[in-house]
């Protein structure tokens, strides 16, 4: 039986994704009417942790449990991989002692690695490259409020990082429009700004953060200087144009939104005003991880 790993956003098909949004707000009714819903019972999931988190800890250990498994943390610091333990090696031990991992890796290259050597489950909660869980509650959230995301506008400003590559993604599977704004040092991965080369006018890149907001339903940051960054003032002046206010918001749709992965660096990416405004669904975002992490466990062991 093939594994059923959830790596990269593009790994789901258009109908799968409906399918998984469809029981994601099944799951979240279900948990909100405190109704029972335990598809994986006796099942544990293995959370290795080579970067810092609050959400995706949070949503997954919490998710698992609420669904009737159990989480066990692993901090690289705690680990034998912390001492050198090859990440396959690792993959062969979790294997015969849980039913699944998850990691939050340093390193795209390193989670693909751990899922070639994994007889489980494997599931992308973040690398350099991309971070998918994090796009499926966007995705939940932009629908909540603003209804179907298909021929939609997004706007990206800021960083070309793991979650705008991953925005990217999502845009050729859900048909709505990427309008990215950054500067040119700080474009998404090549191998992304191909595939959004090849959406024939779907995404668009621009320097011109303005320009990018103009008219969009949701505009999106992140923070400019993510885990790993080495250049942090080089990167603040750089970004310094890229701020989300209220003067940017006012130049989305009337009814748009702001949402941020968050944890905000407030006063740089973000002001106070548009983070805490009427139009700021970040709390809704934030709390959307858990209801999204589990029909992605529930999925990877094709209990819905």
């Amino acid at each position: 039986m093939k594994l059923r790993h959830y790596l990269q956003f593009n790994d789901f098909s258009r109908s799968e994704y409906e399918h998984l949004l469809e029981r994601t707000r099944w799951i979240k009714s279900q948990f909100k009417h405190y109704k029972p819903y335990y598809p994986l019972v006796d099942r544990t999931l293995a959370m290795i942790f080579e970067k810092q988190s609050t959400r995706t800890r949070l949503s997954f250990e919490a998710g698992v449990q609420q669904l009737g498994g159990s989480a066990i943390f692993l901090s690289t610091r705690d680990t034998q991989l912390g001492r050198g333990e090859p990440i396959e090696d690792t993959a062969q031990v979790l294997s015969r002692m849980v039913d699944a991992i998850m990691i939050r890796s340093n390193t795209h290259e390193d989670l693909e690695r751990l899922a070639m050597a994994s007889a489980v489950p494997v599931i992308n909660g973040l690398t350099d490259k991309s971070h998918p869980c994090q796009i499926l509650a966007d995705l939940l959230t932009f629908e909540e409020h603003l209804g179907p995301v298909r021929g939609r506008t997004l706007a990206w400003v800021g960083d070309g990082n793991n979650v705008c590559a991953s925005f990217i993604h999502a845009a050729g599977k859900f048909g709505f429009k990427l309008s990215i704004a950054c500067p040119t040092v700080y474009h998404p991965d090549l191998t992304d700004l191909a595939r959004a080369a090849e959406m024939q006018g779907q995404v668009t890149m621009t320097e011109d953060p303005r320009a990018a907001v103009r008219g969009a339903d949701c505009v999106i940051t992140d923070t400019w200087v993510s885990m790993g960054d080495t250049d942090h003032d080089a990167r603040l002046a750089a970004f310094e144009a890229y701020q989300v206010d209220d003067e940017l918001m006012d130049l989305a749709a009337k009814d748009s939104i702001f949402l941020h992965c968050l944890p905000a660096h407030r006063g740089e990416e973000v002001s106070d005003a548009v983070m805490d405004g009427p139009r700021s669904r970040i709390w809704d975002e934030a709390e959307n991880r858990i209801h999204a992490q589990k029909s992605i466990l529930a999925w990877c062991f094709e209990a819905i």
